[in-house]
């Protein structure tokens, strides 16, 4: 068993070693991070997406939902027209920062040691979520990228495949991605009264698209848990020819299931 598991104590000093580690590194490396925002879009679309604010999720307080718009809107700001040259890297928290209540940030839900629990700036994973998946339609390199050990609802609602999302927690789970190309990127992001929406545009048109699906989905059981797995691949098309360049793996996924599994979704494997 380790140490963080025996006591609360052991796991919030864990914390701020992990922190302090970060930060030293982000001091170190600060001039790589993209920092420059424009008001004005690019004229190229690389990938526009858009996700529900509100969503029912198990037996959830929806005041959390509402909280969690709050927050959205507030990190939502810090992200909005950035601009990506070549050789930056986006960083989710360079740019967001600590999501403390002096920012007007608020209680909203969490995902944390397997649980799901409150804290102040809560539900702003759903904005690393819409922005991991638009990168990953873009040739921006993702260097860092955490998802959950585990999968804390049912689907309903859900557009984007299970395990496509990114997790963040201030400031040592990060999402990042490296512009590795020779053009720039844009990333547009803003609130409507029912969405988060957001896109990705870049100053030169992209010679490939990029396309993802989901494969071998299913549920199993093992030692009385239930699991939930999937692969996302991507194509790589070429948009002159139509051609597909390139097919990988990026993600496989295997998470615990914390809710009822109902009949037809074992059906369904």
């Amino acid at each position: 068993m380790r140490l963080t598991e025996i006591h609360p104590l052991f796991y919030h000093i864990r914390i701020k070693q992990k922190w302090m580690f970060r930060f030293i590194q982000n001091v170190r490396d600060r001039k790589k991070f993209a920092k420059h925002r424009i008001k004005t879009s690019y004229p190229y679309t690389c990938k526009k997406h858009q996700s529900l604010l509100r969503r029912r999720l198990g037996d959830s307080d929806p005041q959390l939902q509402e909280n969690k718009i709050v927050n959205l809107s507030i990190a939502a700001r810090k992200i909005d027209g950035i601009v990506i040259s070549p050789g930056e890297i986006f960083s989710f928290w360079e740019l967001v920062g600590k999501t403390t209540k002096a920012k007007g940030y608020i209680e909203g839900m969490q995902l944390s040691r397997g649980e799901v629990r409150t804290g102040f700036g809560g539900g702003i994973c759903q904005l690393a979520n819409l922005l991991y998946w638009m990168a990953l339609h873009t040739p921006l390199t993702i260097l860092e990228r955490h998802h959950h050990s585990f999968d804390p609802f049912p689907d309903e609602g859900r557009v984007l495949p299970f395990g496509s999302g990114a997790s963040v927690f201030y400031n040592y789970v990060d999402l990042r991605f490296r512009n590795t190309t020779e053009q720039s990127f844009q990333i547009r992001v803003w609130l409507t009264d029912q969405h988060l929406k957001g896109a990705i545009y870049t100053n030169e048109e992209m010679r490939y698209s990029y396309h993802l699906e989901e494969r071998n989905h299913s549920f199993s059981k093992q030692n009385e848990k239930n699991y939930r797995q999937n692969e996302i691949w991507r194509k790589t098309v070429d948009k002159r020819t139509g051609n597909y360049i390139k097919e990988e793996l990026l993600i496989k996924n295997y998470a615990e299931v914390k809710y009822e599994i109902k009949p037809e979704m074992w059906q369904n494997n």
